[in-house]
């Protein structure tokens, strides 16, 4: 029932800016936290921001200062803003949040399809 989509995905320079979406059904992405997370061919995926219930926002260290990850409630969708973008950030980009059936339920996490981004001159 929880379903979880990435958009904005695409290519773009070296130095310029793209903004992803991840729209939620199913579930409120304020009531637990939201990840994202991106996989580079042939590596392992990598942390990239997550933003809490509460709105507290935690950063992978590559992309610390650049990025920007934010929520809006009324739309239900978690956004990335990535500036300043490098090579490294080619990679296939998910969202991850969690979800309860209902109180005293387990908790478990959700990953969207993805969205590919591509950083090329």
């Amino acid at each position: 029932q929880v379903h979880l989509v990435e958009s904005g995905g695409g290519l773009v320079q070296p130095g310029g800016p793209l903004r992803l979406s991840c729209a939620a059904s199913g579930t409120s992405l304020s009531s637990y936290a939201t990840d994202w997370h991106r996989r580079a061919p042939g590596k392992h995926r990598e942390f990239v921001a997550a933003i809490t219930s509460v709105g507290t926002t935690v950063y992978g260290d590559s992309v610390k200062g650049r990025f920007t990850i934010s929520r809006d409630n009324t739309k239900n969708t978690v956004f990335l803003q990535m500036n300043s973008l490098k090579a490294e950030a080619t990679a296939i980009s998910y969202c991850r949040t969690s979800s309860r059936a209902g109180p005293g339920t387990d908790l478990r996490h959700y990953w969207g399809q993805g969205t590919q981004v591509t950083v090329s001159s």
